[in-house]
């Protein structure tokens, strides 16, 4: 049997007030059901686009690293080094959030995604074509890490609010519910109790007035 609610005294107004509450906890109860099983529909679904991101960042990287073999193979790896010394800075990530079932996740945007030859920097006269496609692949492979990123971190937030969803659900469901319910089925209880009391008095009461009589 569930503990009652301590400091409750048992009078019909504290019988009103607790199944108001009991109303609103089994409100609050299905409502947070309800979100929980959407936000596990997203979850599977952002875990289905992540799987995605990953094969697809997982592709690029392999091509650029066949790219960049080829370009060290063309150039050489010193000058390759050299030139990767002489590019501009990668370019930056602007972040926002959006709200997947009130769950604020990352969006991420990598700026400059992709740059022309003369954009990124090193020179052209002593480079090659190969060195190019090397450097245009990375870009691309960076663009889907970045996607990647953004993906997998939006899985780590909805899979905390689901399991902080589940707490409170199992919270209502088998402690503040059970203990609500019992604590009105007692005061019941004592009302009946203290009603029967109160008949008894009355009865003997007017027993012993008629015995006077």
């Amino acid at each position: 049997m569930a503990d009652l609610i301590e400091g409750v005294n048992p009078t019909r107004m504290e019988l009103l007030k607790l199944k108001t509450k009991v109303k609103l906890a089994k409100k609050g109860h299905r409502l947070l059901k309800e979100k929980r099983d959407a936000l596990i529909m997203e979850f599977f679904n952002v875990l289905e686009e992540a799987k995605g991101a990953r094969r697809q960042a997982e592709a690029r990287l392999r091509e650029a690293f066949a790219a960049l073999i080829l370009a060290q193979a063309s150039l050489g790896v010193l000058k390759v080094t050299e030139c990767a010394y002489a590019a501009k800075e990668t370019p930056g990530i602007e972040s926002y959030t959006r709200s997947i079932m009130g769950v604020r996740v990352p969006v991420l945007e990598l700026q400059e995604a992709s740059r022309s030859v003369i954009e990124r920097g090193y020179g052209l006269a002593d480079t090659s074509s190969q060195l190019d496609e090397a450097a245009a692949r990375f870009e691309e492979a960076l663009a889907a890490v970045v996607q990647l990123a953004e993906v997998e971190r939006s899985i780590k937030l909805l899979a905390k609010e689901i399991e902080s969803t589940k707490r409170r659900v199992n919270a209502l469901e088998n402690v503040l519910i059970p203990r609500l319910e019992a604590t009105v089925k007692y005061i019941k209880m004592r009302l009946d109790e203290m009603e029967r009391e109160n008949f008894f008095k009355l009865k003997r009461i007017k027993a012993m007035i008629e015995a006077r009589t």
